[in-house]
């Protein structure tokens, strides 16, 4: 089997080299072929392929890399199968992009694609949030859209996310269906380009206001900020997209004392004041927080590089900042809509609120608290969106998310969105400032005695490349073979197989079926209330370990103690799991 795939990479990158590609392609696959073979199978071994977050991948030559040829093939591919779906209609699209190195070229090329396929093109006049490109899809009534991102992954990376008409990530059936028209093309001489430059528009500021109004709707407590308006607040883009509309919408939130950390403000590609721009990393945040210590500041916010996810930062009783994870902040900022929407008398039965099966149990509390439903889904925001797209017109969705960083409210947007988030957090300062003369984390110790402490932590074990990935499906097949029959002494009492789609009582030995789509997802349920998930990233060269674990919070003066004992449990976990 080895052998027959370096031999498709050697044919391959063959015929790039016999092909009508561009002379500097030629070159640097002239060169893997004579000095870098291990690259060159890498670059060649399979096609980029639709996962849950579209294509994504190392930016270089070759048809497993990003480049305008993969990129174009799978807008070609994505063109023919809008044309498919909506036979004999005006087709239009919105396209996108983040700060990303040659992300804008990649933009460029997608909308000369389907402008040359006739279609209508939306293209933003530059950068812009992945969520303003799900809005603009809805807004402009667009049956697809695309943007160019890699999201918080390394500067060697880009990527492509597709979106349907509801302003969401593409699910299936449609991600199998356009990687078969992709698949359909098998020369790049079948890509439309050079035609109808006409049929390109171009947005701007102006549709910038469109979207921070609809922002500003999701406002629960402008009395607050009004008397608070002077909380002070740092943000940082991480050289991305966020730098301009995250501090409009905390202005038009009504916040004046907002301080943008000055060198991570500049559009740069190469991240370089980061080594990953990842906001769930305090390595990455330690700028803000640095400049958000010398201020004095009440909150430290940042979006990652196109903007759909949020990191936070709270300032303690002693002056120090706490990075919250994703799911932290998913349940502040539940917790602060569902409370203000039940003091405003908004709710009555019909409203609810979505997370991923690996976020949080807390979020589902929180939520039973108020008599809102909670619903739960596969990872990925495309399905929390398929959710509010199939309850639209008869429940009113409020806000969830993810605990990778994502979080959204309100359903004018159909994907995680950090703009609005930053906004919301704010205000959630304000409020809890002005109601009960609270600092957010202060609040956030608050719910741990109310609803019980709960803490996650996250492993993820990276494999890279052909070999790394073969390694992850061998870990999973092992698990499902031999699970494990005890987390920490305490019995595994229930295991949830999201690929077999059934839910196994292990003391019965009863199955019940999941009704989700399939995911290669296995989660181990034990007696104590330990959560285990496991999951192949579909965007990354990685296997990610999700740990839950909870106990009870008797009052804040117990917060550190507790607080000690959960995180002793779940680095007991990681030892157990040989994670280390």
């Amino acid at each position: 089997m080895e052998k027959e795939l370096e031999r498709r990479a050697l044919d391959k990158a063959q015929a790039w080299l016999d092909g009508p590609y561009d002379e500097e392609t030629k070159r640097e696959v002239k060169r893997l072929m004579e000095h870098d073979r291990t690259e060159l199978f890498e670059s060649f071994y399979k096609d980029l392929e639709f996962g849950t977050g579209g294509l994504r991948g190392i930016m270089g030559v070759g048809s497993n890399r990003m480049n305008v040829y993969t990129v174009g093939m799978a807008t070609q591919g994505l063109a023919n199968y809008l044309r498919r779906c909506f036979a004999g209609e005006p087709i239009r699209v919105a396209v996108g992009h983040d700060s990303r190195n040659n992300s804008r070229m990649f933009a460029e090329r997608v909308a000369d694609i389907f402008a040359s396929n006739g279609f209508t093109v939306y293209l933003f006049d530059a950068l812009r949030p992945t969520p303003e490109l799900s809005f603009a899809i809805r807004e402009l009534k667009c049956q697809s859209g695309v943007v160019v991102t890699a999201s918080h992954n390394p500067k060697e990376y880009n990527g492509y996310k597709a979106y349907w008409a509801d302003g969401a990530q593409v699910t299936p059936p449609h991600d199998r269906n356009i990687i078969d028209e992709v698949e359909r093309i098998t020369d790049i001489g079948m890509i439309r380009m050079g035609e109808h430059a006409e049929n390109i528009h171009i947005l701007g500021e102006e549709f910038d206001e469109r979207y921070l109004n609809k922002i500003h709707e999701l406002s629960l407590s402008p009395e607050c900020v009004r008397r608070h308006h002077d909380l002070k607040i740092v943000y940082t883009p991480l050289h991305g997209a966020g730098v301009r509309l995250v501090p409009a919408s905390l202005r038009k939130f009504g916040f004046t004392n907002v301080v943008v950390v000055p060198e991570q403000a500049v559009i740069d590609g190469n991240f370089p004041t980061v080594e990953s721009p990842n906001p769930e990393e305090r390595k990455t945040m330690s700028m803000a927080i640095e400049l958000g210590r010398r201020e004095g500041a009440d909150l430290v916010l940042a979006t990652d590089p196109d903007s759909d996810r949020i990191g936070v930062a709270l300032r303690t009783g002693t002056g120090e900042y706490v990075l919250l994870n994703g799911n932290q902040t998913l349940v502040l900022l539940l917790s602060y809509q569902l409370t203000r929407w039940a003091e405003l008398k908004l709710l009555d039965g019909k409203q609810f609120v979505v997370k991923t099966i690996v976020t949080s149990m807390m979020a589902n509390a929180v939520a039973d608290h108020f008599g809102v439903r909670c619903y739960d889904c596969l990872t990925g925001f495309k399905y929390i969106a398929r959710i509010i797209r199939d309850l639209e017109g008869r429940m009113k969705y409020i806000g969830g998310g993810e605990e990778s960083f994502g979080y959204l409210a309100g359903d004018y947007v159909r994907d995680k969105d950090g703009v609005s988030a930053c906004s919301l957090v704010a205000e959630a300062a304000a409020w809890a400032r002005d109601t009960m003369g609270m600092t957010l984390f202060e609040w956030l110790q608050d719910l741990y005695v109310k609803y019980g402490f709960y803490r996650e932590g996250l492993v993820s074990v990276v494999r890279k490349g052909k070999e790394g990935a073969d390694e992850i499906q061998r870990m999973m097949v092992d698990f499902r073979a031999n699970p494990p029959k005890e987390i920490l002494g305490s019995p595994v009492v229930r295991i949830n197989d999201f690929k077999k789609l059934e839910t196994l009582d292990v003391r019965t030995g009863r199955c019940t079926p999941i009704e989700q789509d399939a995911s290669n997802v296995l989660q181990w349920f034990a007696e104590d209330g330990t959560i285990v998930s496991v999951r192949p990233s579909g965007t990354e060269p990685k296997i990610k370990f999700y740990f839950g674990v909870k106990a009870a919070l008797p009052s804040v003066a117990d917060y550190d103690r507790v607080l000690g004992e959960l995180e002793a449990k779940l680095e007991g976990i990681r030892r157990e799991l040989k994670l280390e």
